[in-house]
């Protein structure tokens, strides 16, 4: 079985989101899609959800100067989830620190 949700997106943005809209971020397999991803939450979770909302977030070209060479290459890209829960649930990310 592959792994869908590969970790939460926290910050500032994500957390005010969260208490005001009750959205949550989560960072997932570029194959997943919104059916799974509704699967993976309710059942990671426990938690109903009522939407989901996704996208493609291409790699960053970087470029470092050291004193031997240049390089050049790109950050992996990554696909985002946003999931609006049904009203009532949430979800404490730091509750298993």
């Amino acid at each position: 079985m592959k792994e869908i949700l590969l970790k939460p997106i926290i910050t500032e943005k994500s957390t005010s989101a969260a208490e005001k809209l009750n959205r949550y971020g989560f960072i997932v397999a570029m194959d997943a899609n919104k059916i799974e991803i509704r699967q993976a939450v309710e059942n990671r979770y426990q938690v109903k959800v009522d939407k989901v909302n996704t996208q493609r977030q291409s790699g960053k070209a970087v470029n470092r100067y050291t004193k031997r060479n240049f390089f050049t290459g790109r950050r992996p890209h990554v696909k985002k989830a946003f999931v609006t829960l049904k009203p009532g649930y949430s979800i404490d990310f730091f509750t298993n620190i």
